[in-house]
C-alpha cells in the first residue's frame, strides 16, 4: 500500500529542507517527498513533509507559522544573523527592555519588510543568496508581510543583551530581518542569534518526529502510518463541500454541475470536496461554461485526490 499522508518532521540544525526532503526520501524509499515551507538551516523546528500523493496539497497548507527567537543587540552582520561577517559591534548596556517593548508595536499588523540580502528570494530570476556570494550588490524590493502577535518571553540585559521572542505570522516572514529591523530602530543594532519553529501550517513542535526517531523506526520495521498526518489537514483552512454519492461520482469523473451552495462558498477559488460520509475527494471550484449563454457557475474539479 502507498505511503500517502503529511510528516511533521523537527529539523535539525544544519540541515537544508532540501536535506531533509532527500534523507527521507531515501529512508521511505519513495520519490514524492515535499517540503510546506524553506526553514534556514541554522533554524530548527517544524518542517512538514508531504508524502507520495499529499504532495499535490501543498499548495493548500494553511499559510500560518510561530517561532521561538532570540535576538541579539550590539551586533549586526551582513546576513542578518551569527552566520554572516560582522559589519557593526558596539556593546549597548544601557539598552532596555522597556525600550524594547516600546517599539514593539511597529513590527505587528501588515508591514513592510526588506528581505535580507543572504535569503532564497528571487530577483531577475537569480537567488539572493547566489547574487550576495557573488558581490554583485542589488536593491532588495520590500515587500507585505504579516506578524499577528510577538510576545516577550525573557529578557538578558548585558553589553550585548538577549531577547527571547515567541513570534506568530504569515508565510514569507523573514524573523531574521525583525531582529535586524529592530535593532534599526532603537539605534543600537541586532541580528538574529537563535531561532526554532513552533508552529507551520498547522503542524506544531509537540507533535513532531526527529531525523533519528523515523530512521528507527523504519529500521525496526514498524508501521510508519501513525506517524503520518492524513492528507486532509492540508486543506483545513479551505471552506467545505459535501457532496452526496450520486453527485461524488460525477465529480470525481470530471463532470460539472450546479449546486446550491451559500454565498461565501460561491466565492471562494478553492474549496475542500467531502463525500457525504467524509471520505475526502479533492479540491474543487466554480466555472463559468464555455457557451456565451451559459453564465451560471458550474461546480468542478480542480484537483481529484480520491475517487469516490
Amino acid at each position: 500500500m502507498p505511503v500517502i499522508g503529511f510528516l511533521n518532521l523537527n529539523k535539525p540544525l544544519g540541515w537544508t529542507s532540501h536535506d531533509c526532503v532527500a534523507k527521507v526520501r531515501g529512508v521511505l524509499k519513495t520519490k514524492k517527498v515535499g517540503h510546506g515551507g524553506t526553514l534556514d538551516p541554522k533554524a530548527s523546528g517544524v518542517l512538514p513533509l508531504a508524502v507520495g500523493r499529499a504532495t499535490r496539497l501543498l499548495q493548500y497548507l494553511p499559510n500560518r507559522k510561530a517561532y521561538e527567537a532570540t535576538v541579539r543587540f550590539g551586533l549586526s552582520t551582513t546576513t542578518d544573523d551569527l552566520e554572516g561577517d560582522v559589519i557593526t559591534q558596539q556593546a549597548v548596556p544601557h539598552l532596555s527592555l522597556a525600550q524594547i517593548e516600546a517599539v514593539i508595536p511597529q513590527f505587528l499588523g501588515r508591514i513592510e519588510q526588506i528581505p535580507p540580502q543572504y535569503s532564497a528570494i528571487q530577483v531577475g530570476g537569480k537567488r539572493l543568496y547566489d547574487l550576495a556570494r557573488a558581490g554583485v550588490e542589488i536593491e532588495v524590493p520590500s515587500r507585505e508581510v504579516e506578524v499577528m502577535g510577538i510576545e516577550v518571553l525573557q529578557w538578558q540585559p548585558g553589553e550585548f543583551p538577549e531577547l527571547r521572542l515567541g513570534i506568530r505570522c504569515g508565510g514569507g516572514t523573514y524573523i531574521r530581518a525583525i531582529a535586524r529591523d529592530l535593532g534599526a530602530v532603537l539605534g543600537a543594532g541586532a541580528t538574529l542569534a537563535q531561532l526554532e519553529r513552533t508552529q507551520s501550517s498547522g503542524f506544531h513542535l509537540a507533535d513532531s518526529i526527529s531525523l533519528e526517531a523515523l530512521i528507527a523506526q523504519v529500521e525496526r520495521r514498524e508501521d510508519i502510518g501513525p506517524l503520518l498526518f492524513p492528507p486532509e489537514v492540508a486543506i483545513a483552512d479551505l471552506p467545505q463541500v459535501r457532496l452526496p454519492e450520486h453527485l461524488a461520482q460525477r465529480w470525481c469523473l470530471g463532470q460539472r454541475f450546479e449546486l446550491e451552495q451559500n454565498q461565501a462558498n460561491r466565492e471562494a477559488d478553492s474549496l475542500a470536496v467531502f463525500r457525504e460520509d467524509g471520505q475526502f475527494l479533492g479540491i474543487g471550484t466554480w466555472k463559468i461554461g464555455d457557451s456565451t449563454m451559459d453564465t451560471t457557475p458550474k461546480f468542478a474539479p480542480k484537483l481529484v485526490f480520491f475517487n469516490s
